[in-house]
């Protein structure tokens, strides 16, 4: 288990990626948008959210930086793009883990199983740290 980076950005995230490939001298990584999303989940986006990167990941000096574009509707600012991401492989760890940041923070989203994971969870703890949980991708 290890503690990643995920960069979020309003727009520009294929401009951002494409970047930091050219400079730390990386091939192009595979780039997902929400529009290869499962329909059920993209079916209500619009076209310009659809084109936008829902995920990549660069492996920049041995460490997986994620990378992503807000939805217009939830934009970033500097400072508030930058999320912890930790993957576990057992179910009482994120459990545990999610529920002790949460108190006094803010939950974003709670432990749930998504179409990209068996559960994940976003929240904010109460120092403003954003946290994202993730419990076994499929």
């Amino acid at each position: 288990m290890a503690i990643e980076v995920h960069l979020h950005f309003n727009g520009n995230c294929h401009e951002a990626v494409n970047f930091y490939s050219k400079i730390f001298d990386l091939k192009e990584p595979n780039i997902m948008t929400y529009e290869e999303a499962p329909s059920e989940a993209n079916d209500s986006l619009t076209d310009e959210v659809k084109k936008l990167v829902m995920y990549t990941n660069l492996k920049i000096f041995g460490s997986d930086v994620m990378f992503s574009d807000a939805t217009p509707d939830k934009p970033v600012t500097q400072g508030d793009n930058i999320f912890l991401n930790i993957e576990f492989n057992n179910l009482e760890e994120i459990t545990s883990l999610f529920n002790q940041l949460k108190e006094g923070g803010t939950v974003l989203m709670d432990l749930q199983k998504t179409f990209f994971a068996k559960y994940y969870g976003l929240l904010v703890d109460k120092f403003g740290i954003p946290w994202q949980l993730v419990y076994e991708t499929h």
